[in-house]
């Protein structure tokens, strides 16, 4: 009998308390259960973005797949050197009309890494390569900080078959080889534009056109400023050719 008037006692009890829901997920304000026992919170985390909008994985709408789709076809389209980050066009063979100029493979570039060239610039794959390598590691970084940041090269020359320094006599010129290319500017963003006449002694860019003519060399053989000679006092010379003791910067 003490058995069964205990057993009544606990199911009272049970009764009173009501289903335990210790287990079952809380819903937050805002939030909805639904039938199954879910809880719906879009509302939530709408409202409150931040933290849980975060958790959410980050899907493209399909038309914004698609344009950026479009753009890697548009990009690969025009990519030289195996390089999606170098654009432009193959040029094959460019013979010169003095003994030792022209370029074997050539090709035509109009932009690296991003930036703009101001003209069509035509070289070999290797100093296509050492102009992205300086555009990415150097020139962005230096200038990211001014005027929005870097949007095209001044290109001053190019491929001309010529001897150095436009002499009528003397070495072939790097240039007459495909392996250099003279900036004379760089423009920004916001249409502003520092030139390497005027920027390299001025106290708001003296700093950031020395540390990108420092950090050229290695990327480039040979480079050239305004401290090497008169030659060079408007432009920076780059140039893959290589030396036995190293680089050759001034």
């Amino acid at each position: 009998m003490k058995k069964l008037v205990l057993l009544l006692s606990l199911l009272a009890t049970v009764s009173c308390a009501g289903p335990d829901t210790s287990e079952r997920p809380q819903a937050r304000p805002g939030a909805q259960i639904e039938a199954d026992g879910t809880i719906d919170r879009s509302a939530t985390e709408n409202n409150q973005g931040g933290f849980l909008r975060s958790l959410r994985p980050t899907f493209r709408s399909p038309a914004a797949a698609r344009e950026l789709r479009q753009q890697q076809k548009v990009l690969a389209a025009g990519a030289v050197c195996g390089d999606i980050a170098i654009q432009g066009q193959a040029m094959g063979r460019v013979p010169g009309r003095i003994s030792g100029c022209g370029i074997d493979d050539a090709v035509t570039i109009t932009s690296v890494a991003g930036v703009q060239l101001s003209t069509r610039a035509t070289m070999d794959c290797g100093t296509a390569r050492a102009l992205k390598t300086w555009v990415e590691s150097s020139a962005k970084p230096a200038l990211s900080r001014k005027g929005g940041g870097l949007r095209e090269l001044r290109v001053a020359a190019h491929y001309a078959c010529r001897r150095r320094n436009n002499s009528k006599t003397g070495k072939i010129s790097e240039h007459g080889r495909g392996r250099a290319i003279d900036i004379s500017a760089f423009r920004l963003a916001d249409g502003s534009e520092i030139s390497v006449l005027e920027g390299w002694n001025a106290r708001s860019s003296r700093k950031v056109m020395q540390r990108m003519h420092k950090e050229a060399c290695g990327p480039f053989g040979t480079v050239l400023g305004p401290r090497a000679d008169r030659f060079h006092l408007d432009h920076f010379h780059f140039d893959t050719a290589r030396y036995r003791s190293g680089t050759y910067c001034r």
